[in-house]
Order: structure tokens, then sequence, then C-alpha cells
């Protein structure tokens, strides 16, 4: 078989993409040959034999930098579940038939999903595959999706409001928002009484929130604008566990979702159906990624958890 034969290519052409891929996951030829235990004029003789079988000019090369052309974008989006498909053969095959012996699953998720959300399904993967080691990053809004472009994450669980053209989401799960006081705030007592506590009424005190960069502070200045009303956030706090606590404390109200309320709370919540929308979570996925055997089982199991 010579060189220039089509069966010559053809049986190379796997070894070329997957330098292609390696180069760019690891944004340079010298990273890329250590993870192929290869040399770096051997990973480099791989991308010039594929751009000459393409006839294309597959990254832009500024001095130690790479930067794929648009068509190197191309072939990238094209070669990445080949390559990953090959490479996690055996998993894939075995996971047909049940068997997951191997491999990791990396998530990606915020703290309050990671408490209340995850959980069941996480105890339920554990235990029918306690060879695969599952590492869960405390991660959300742009870090989470960071992480997910860079194939640092294989997935990640929490709620979207915006979801970027690259990115797919399925929600999985909705709950209803809920406005929390201290006991004994006038609004409690409005409402213990049977009065109906307004947005109007809310936005006389002062709010904690999450961080202005978080989906929630988004959601609470859009529904108070439509009102044409304002509000003030005296507190800005991390974690819904942390803002129950400050709430307890009487630093201010605030405005959850009823997934983290657990009933053993010194708090009085208060229903926002009339001005809020339900919140939902789910899966946050990156379009065109291959999704390992193991993504693929917890994606599974999390679905069931939630249907019943």
């Amino acid at each position: 078989m010579t060189a220039d034969s089509p069966l010559y290519y053809k049986n190379n052409r796997l070894k070329q993409l997957r330098a292609f891929y390696q180069v760019v996951r690891c944004g340079s030829i010298s990273k890329a040959a250590d993870k192929l235990f290869l040399s770096q004029p051997s990973v480099s003789l791989q991308i010039q034999a594929l751009e000459r079988e393409l006839n294309v000019v597959l990254f832009e090369r500024r001095g130690p930098h790479l930067k794929l052309t648009p068509e190197g974008e191309v072939l990238y989006e094209l070669s990445e579940p080949l390559v990953d498909g090959i490479d996690k053969l055996q998993e894939t095959f075995l996971a047909r038939f049940g068997k997951l012996e191997s491999g990791e699953l990396k998530i990606g998720a915020g703290e309050s999903t990671i408490l209340y959300i995850m959980p069941e399904p996480v105890r339920r993967f554990v235990e029918a595959y306690p060879k695969v080691q599952l590492k869960i990053h405390n991660v959300t809004g742009r870090d989470g999706l960071k992480m997910l472009r860079a194939d640092e994450i294989d997935l990640a669980v929490g709620s979207m409001l915006e979801v970027p053209e690259d990115i797919e989401y399925k929600p999985v799960v909705s709950y209803d928002p809920m406005l929390i006081t201290p006991l004994g705030h006038p609004l409690a007592e409005k409402a213990a009484a049977g009065g109906e506590v307004t947005l109007e009424d809310v936005s006389h005190y002062g709010l904690i929130l999450p961080p202005s960069h978080l989906s929630t502070w988004r959601i609470v200045k859009y529904v108070f604008q439509q009102n044409n009303l304002t509000f003030t956030v005296t507190l800005e706090a991390g974690g819904w566990e942390v803002i129950k606590k400050y709430v307890e404390l009487g630093m201010g109200i605030s405005i959850v979702t009823d997934i983290c309320m657990t009933g053993s709370e010194k708090l009085i919540s208060i229903p926002l159906t009339q001005y809020f929308p339900q919140r939902s979570y789910g899966l946050v996925l990156r379009r065109g990624r291959f999704m390992s055997p193991q993504a693929r089982r917890f994606i599974e199991i999390m679905a069931a958890v939630y249907a019943e």
C-alpha cells in the first residue's frame, strides 16, 4: 500500500483526526503530543497530511498561538463525536449491556441544585455504577458554561433563562416562586389575616437575593419592571441556605423557589405565582458533544427520578 493510495489515507485518517482533535482540545501541538505519546513533529505531520487531503487550512498560525479557521471549526465539530466515539467504544459497548465498570462522569451544578435537585439521581447512579468515578463541580452561570464549552465537565444541571445557540437545555422539573419573611413580619401578618400580599407590598422592603449575575436577580428585575415597580436589594448572598438563614435573622425578605423549602425553617412562606413564573431546572448540554455512556445513564436516571 503506497502513501498516495486512497486506502492509505483512510487507514490513517483516524490518527490524523485524533491529532487534530487533541491539538484543538489542548491548545498547542506540544501538549497534544504529550497527550498522544507522540513527538511534536509527528503531530505536525498528521495535521499537515489532513490539510493536504482536505485541501484546506485548519489553523491560523500566529506565533505560539493556534486559532481554528472556519474550515477548522467545521472539522472539529464533525470530528469530535467520531474520535470520542472510537476512543470510548469499549465503554459504550459494555453500557449497552448494562455494564459500566470504569470511566468517570463530571457534572457542574450550583449549590442549590446540588442540595435539592441532585441527591436522589446521584444516589441511584452511585448505587448502580459504583466503579464509575463521579465528580460534582460547584459552579453556576457563566462559570458552568465555560467549563462545559471547554469539555471540563460532561454536563451541567441547573436553571436557564436564555439558552445560547451552542447549548441545549432540557427542563426536568419545575418549582413555584415563594416570598419568605421572618416570623412576625408585617407581610407575614397580612397573609395570616387573609389579606393578599401584592408585589407593591413587597417593594417597600429590602430584598436578600443571590448575586446579580445569576438568573434569580434577572427574573426579579423583569417582573418588577413589568409591574412598573422598583425594588431594593439590601444584601447579596450566595445559596438559598444562606439566604434563608439571613431572612430568619430578620435582615430582610427574599423571593425563592419552593425547591429550597424543607418545612423546618423558622420562616413564613407566601406564594407569588400570580406574579412570577414557575422556575425550571434541568440538563445543560453542549450541542454536538459526544455523550459518554456514563453521562447518558445519569441523564436517564435523572429523568426517571422526576418522572416519578
